[in-house]
């Protein structure tokens, strides 16, 4: 019905239709034929009614014709089609496309009327949300296919990324983010820019593709010019913990790239969200070992970064960090165990231009039995060509349980 009354809009049906009188059907419209009724010159073949007509008197029956009487002409033809009444019914279209829409909409509705998880009502698009009084930023994370690895779980870069979505839009949920990546509006005033110096992970289980993660995060003070950053991650469904993690961060200027102190302007801008707890994680005060040609186990050279891996700072992206530590860690060891605990500090940025080497150096173990070793401890360091540290790290790995192949031959 909708369809026929659309598609009438556009293309007005013909003149029905009679019959000759051979039987034949022709399109030309009926004619009516009026007794003592003369055409009105000049009438362009359309129908004229005289201001005084009225209908034919009848005297016993019959008709009659008066002077002065009206003159009713119909042509055998039409007049001239021109693009005004050509043009469709409009308000036929509108009345096809609202009732097209509001079918649609009930039909959405009743595919929408399925019972969904709390989190799913409250954050239905995964923007996230502010929580405990405004202190907490919550987010919820799908585990895409293209974020696991080999052994079909969610790769420790995945974790890392959503850690530094969630606290990105968490100053942008707080209405603090400015032109920058991160900065508040008294930052971009100054050239100031967040750069983090240390960090600690522990991860007790990594989601698989297909599961839903719920990410908190809140800041803290950390002494005089820092401040401090932690996340929990949990399982969305079941609540279990899979992920702790803590930061410290200070400013650089964006110009000198140098270290700076807090401003008053900008400790304004953030102390009203600080939180006063205590670090999700204990901190792991050991000091991290230096490594040399000499002391390292395996050496991997030549890492350069991409421009995809740059961030609008200009420098690259601390996630990436991560990726090029693990570039020198043995294959042997990253088939059999799992990346449990990581405890990294950045020295120094690098930017495009930059070329890197890898060093790891395995403790408690023998190097020759990493596949059957229980818990193994890396040394890390990521270092420039002329030798200047970028970052030094510590991790932690442990065997893999054993998990559900799954099926692809059918």
């Amino acid at each position: 019905m909708v369809a026929t009354s659309a598609t009438s809009s556009f293309f007005p049906l013909p003149p029905s239709s009679s019959l000759d009188p051979n039987g034949k059907t022709t399109n030309k419209p009926t004619s009516t034929n009026f007794s003592g009724l003369s055409p009105t010159p000049n009438s362009g073949g359309r129908m004229k009614v005289k201001p005084n007509a009225q209908a034919p008197p009848k005297i016993n029956g019959k008709k009659v014709t008066l002077p002065g009487s009206a003159h009713i002409v119909k042509t055998d033809s039409y007049a001239p089609r021109t693009f005004i009444n050509q043009l469709p019914d409009w308000s036929m279209l509108l009345a096809a496309i609202t009732t097209v829409f509001l079918a649609a909409e009930k039909q959405w509705m009743m595919l929408d009327s399925k019972p969904r998880r709390s989190d799913m009502i409250m954050d239905p698009f995964g923007l996230g949300r502010m929580v405990q009084d405004g202190l907490v930023f919550r987010q919820n994370f799908d585990i895409r296919s293209y974020e696991i690895g080999a052994d079909r779980s969610a790769s420790i870069e995945t974790v890392m990324n959503h850690l530094q979505e969630t606290a990105l839009n968490h100053v942008k949920s707080a209405g603090l983010l400015g032109d920058g990546f991160g900065s508040t509006p008294e930052m971009v005033k100054k050239n100031l820019i967040w750069v983090v110096t240390r960090m600690q992970v522990v991860v007790d289980k990594y989601p698989t593709w297909g599961d839903v993660v719920e990410v908190d995060t809140w800041v803290s003070k950390s002494g005089k010019n820092g401040m401090r950053r932690d996340w929990l991650v949990r399982d969305c469904n079941t609540g279990e913990i899979l992920t702790r993690a803590s930061s410290v961060w200070v400013m650089m200027n964006k110009v000198t790239r140098k270290l700076s102190k807090l401003p008053e302007e900008v400790r304004g801008e953030i102390e009203p969200y600080f939180v006063n707890s205590d670090p999700i994680l204990a901190e792991d005060s050991r000091k991290l070992t230096k490594l040399d040609d000499k002391t390292a186990d395996y050496v991997r050279s030549g890492l350069t970064p991409r421009w995809s891996d740059l961030d609008v700072n200009q420098h690259v992206n601390n996630v990436k960090y991560i990726g090029w530590i693990l570039e020198s860690a043995p294959v042997e060891m990253m088939e059999k165990h799992k990346l449990r605990s990581m405890t990294l500090e950045y020295r120094r940025e690098c930017g495009r231009d930059s070329v890197l080497q890898s060093l790891t150096a395995v403790s408690g173990c023998d190097v020759g039995n990493l596949g059957t070793a229980g818990e193994v401890e890396c040394q890390h360091l990521l270092r420039l060509q002329d030798g200047a540290e970028v970052v030094k790290g510590r991790t932690v790995w442990s065997s893999k349980t054993p998990t559900t192949t799954w099926d692809t031959t059918s």
